[in-house]
């Protein structure tokens, strides 16, 4: 479980990181007299890594159902880690011109790329280990990595902005999280190196062909249900938890420290949330959690986005945590729904390009189009419609995915 998930902590870690400090990485390498402008291209930056997410889904998803869990999850984590580490190190505007965004940009792809199947394939190892009667707890230490990766990167981003002046932390120390990156990566290849396929897959027979093709083939509607049920948490979750450290320090006039400890603090109970999540779905089932987290988001999105928006720690803080609970139900039980309705050798694959299509299309979006949409409107309550429409979604598409919690064998 620590090795699988340890892929998921530097994975959220990283993006965390960069929508933690995309303020700063915007005056770095998109200079503008309008801060605005910075802050939308750096977002832009942000939506182009997960743009990559889908093409990285369908090859690497396609390797991870043909060749195993394994190769992938080691392929994804190492090149993610040094990719991050690469972004710290890279000079500004200033120092190189037009060729800094550039090559941030580029960067950003070949983490979108290997990232895709991070999660997924993950996900899918656990899963497959499991003893049955504990798949829903087992599996949710991968969203528990992701989200210790991301408190993770909010700390040390909290940490480095009480501890710096102002000048330096726009000067250097911004980089430091993404240089800590490299002992993350070493760390987590260091646990991996041992894993062992499942049974059951080391001792299917190979494939022939490509599995994503019959995936997409024979799996369509399950792969659409998969991506209803998970845009809201994906949306929802860049809105409340990146896009939101970014609107508390422009419009709120919170401190960088003091935003990244609200977030801080919010993400924490995510990490109590979704363990006990995934043991509760092994009892009562996944659809009851996942249902729950649907409605209570449809209903509450709104008063949970008006206490974000008031001028009290405590209050802005129970505004984050109302959508903690929400959301870490629905991740303990959302990919592990569709990987026990899906046959073994097309559970990368669907999983993975829902995944990037989900987060790609959807998540990735998020920070730039709420940016665009407040700007455009004068309301900071319009990001907050989109997350109640997917809710809608999601109710929808929960009730399609059949129910195999009590199932023996998968």
């Amino acid at each position: 479980m620590v090795a699988a998930g340890f892929g998921n902590l530097l994975e959220w870690y990283d993006f965390g990181v960069y929508g933690f400090f995309a303020v700063i990485i915007g005056q770095h390498f998109f200079p503008s007299d309008d801060p605005f402008a910075s802050l939308l291209s750096a977002f832009g930056v942000f939506a182009v890594g997960y743009g990559a997410r889908p093409v990285g889904a369908l090859v690497l998803g396609n390797l991870g159902d043909k060749i195993g869990r394994k190769p992938v999850m080691m392929l994804s984590l190492a090149v993610m880690g040094l990719a991050t580490f690469a972004i710290g190190l890279l000079p500004g505007f200033d120092q190189i011109g037009d060729a800094a965004p550039l090559l941030l940009v580029a960067l950003r792809l070949i983490q979108g790329f290997v990232v895709a199947v991070e999660s997924p394939a993950s996900t899918v190892f656990l899963v497959e280990q499991a003893p049955a009667g504990r798949r829903g707890f087992h599996s949710s230490w991968t969203m528990f990595g992701a989200m210790l990766g991301i408190l993770l990167g909010s700390a040390i981003g909290a940490l480095v902005s009480s501890v710096l002046s102002d000048a330096a932390l726009h000067d250097w120390g911004w980089r430091v999280p993404f240089l800590l990156s490299l002992l993350l990566t070493a760390v987590g290849l260091f646990f991996r190196r041992n894993l062992v396929e499942s049974p059951a897959m080391a001792e299917a027979e190979p494939q022939q062909g490509l599995p994503v093709i019959a995936a997409l083939r024979d799996h369509l509607s399950s792969l659409l249900c998969y991506i209803g049920l998970i845009a809201m948490s994906g949306v929802g979750f860049y809105l409340a938890y990146v896009y939101a450290v970014s609107d508390l320090t422009q419009h709120m006039k919170l401190s960088t420290a003091e935003a990244l400890d609200i977030n801080s603090l919010a993400l924490f109970s995510i990490l109590i949330v979704v363990p006990l999540a995934g043991a509760l779905s092994d009892r009562v089932g996944r659809r009851p959690l996942a249902l729950t987290a649907a409605l209570g988001t449809l209903i509450l999105a709104w008063p949970l986005w008006w206490l974000m928006h008031q001028d009290s720690f405590g209050l802005i803080l129970l505004g984050q945590v109302g959508f903690a609970v929400f959301f870490g139900a629905g991740w303990a039980v959302y990919t592990l729904m569709i990987t026990e309705a899906l046959p073994l050798r097309a559970r990368c694959s669907v999983v993975a390009i829902g995944n990037g299509i989900a987060y790609g299309i959807f998540g990735g979006l998020t920070p730039l189009v709420a940016t665009y949409l407040v700007k455009r409107t004068a309301d900071d309550f319009a990001p907050v419609y989109i997350i109640m429409a997917l809710a809608v979604l999601s109710l929808f598409a929960c009730l399609k995915i059949p129910e195999r919690a009590h199932h023996e064998s998968i």
